[in-house]
């Protein structure tokens, strides 16, 4: 529930609601996955431990797919680093996700309380100290895991975000996934509907969730490095903070796949931004990422695409698969 004083309704947010349509033979098979996987979440910490990690062991042998983006994006990014230090990281990944995702369905199960025990906050008065000062702030917030634990906790504390977001395929899966992450207040926009609505509701004091490494094509972004190579890094967060009048105040979230705890650390504000080039802001952005992930690199979505777009029209995966192609094709 949100605060008693504070109405997170928006009828230009994004409120996906529960239809008759959701029961129908479609998504039959999406009901029989959850109604085995939310109850799976309440299975000891310890066994779904040990399972994540028998699953890793399965899935590191693998050359397609998310594992193919994934070992692609750690050798563009490290390529200081043993391949066999890279599939170290690449395993403690797959195990972190797993025992994050065997755990989703407790964000729903449990309550606010069991939420709040269960993270360890750190920084929160980089936060506190600039609403007391009637700032406005917009997070940044990379794709580690456990992205919508820094959401979800803060609205627990009444301390409500608006984030933007891309409709699930799946409308069962969407449904849920926006029940969750507003359970406790907030506000999801749809990315397609603009960035005015998620600035006025900056502007209305609700903390901007804004993520800053997808990659959305070259037309959206500025190539800046990113680790050891480059990303085409989304542009006009300047412009954002100048429009909503916020400061930017970076998070990284994170879990214990041993304990399953949570960790937030929330950062101080990123001092004199805007900077003069929308590369400079785009870079700085990327300095965090860096900082932060470099600590705890199995935290983070190494299976994403995220260097998809390049200025010579390759990329990463379409070299790797060529070199697999190459490989499989030698050893014939």
């Amino acid at each position: 529930m949100s605060s008693p004083s504070r109405n997170d309704y928006d009828p230009k947010a994004y409120n996906p609601r529960l239809s008759w349509h959701f029961f129908t033979p479609k998504y039959w098979g999406t009901w029989l996955l959850l109604l085995v996987w939310i109850p799976f979440s309440l299975l000891p910490h310890r066994f779904r431990y040990w399972l994540s990690v028998k699953i890793a062991n399965r899935m590191i042998k693998k050359q397609k797919g998310t594992m193919l983006n994934a070992r692609a994006n750690l050798k563009a990014c490290f390529p200081e680093k043993s391949e066999q230090e890279r599939e170290t990281i690449l395993h403690h990944t797959l195990v972190t996700s797993g025992v994050f995702l065997t755990g989703f369905g407790l964000l729903t199960l449990r309550n606010r309380h069991w939420l709040q025990n269960q993270c360890d906050i750190r920084g929160i008065e980089h936060v506190t100290q600039l609403q007391e000062q009637g700032r406005n702030i917009i997070l940044l917030v990379p794709h580690s895991w456990t992205i919508d634990i820094p959401a979800i906790l803060l609205a627990s504390m009444d301390l409500p975000v608006a984030a933007m977001a891309k409709k699930q395929k799946n409308e069962v899966l969407d449904w849920l996934m926006h029940r969750q992450r507003v359970q406790y207040g907030g506000k999801v926009h749809e990315r397609s509907d603009g960035v005015k609505p998620f600035i006025k509701s900056v502007r209305d004091g609700y903390l901007g969730y804004y993520l800053p490494d997808q990659d959305h094509g070259a037309e959206a972004s500025v190539f800046v490095d990113f680790f050891a190579t480059t990303k085409a890094t989304l542009k006009g967060l300047g412009k954002l903070t100048k429009v909503s009048r916020a400061a930017i105040v970076p998070v990284f979230a994170m879990i214990d796949a041993k304990t399953g705890r949570y960790t937030v650390d929330i950062y101080p504000a990123f001092e004199n931004f805007p900077h003069e080039t929308e590369e400079e802001d785009a870079r700085e952005m990327n300095q965090f990422i860096e900082r932060a992930v470099s600590t705890n690199p199995e935290q983070y979505m190494w299976t994403l695409r995220l260097l998809k777009t390049q200025p010579d029209g390759d990329n990463v995966y379409k070299q790797a698969k060529r070199q697999l192609a190459e490989k499989q094709q030698s050893g014939k």
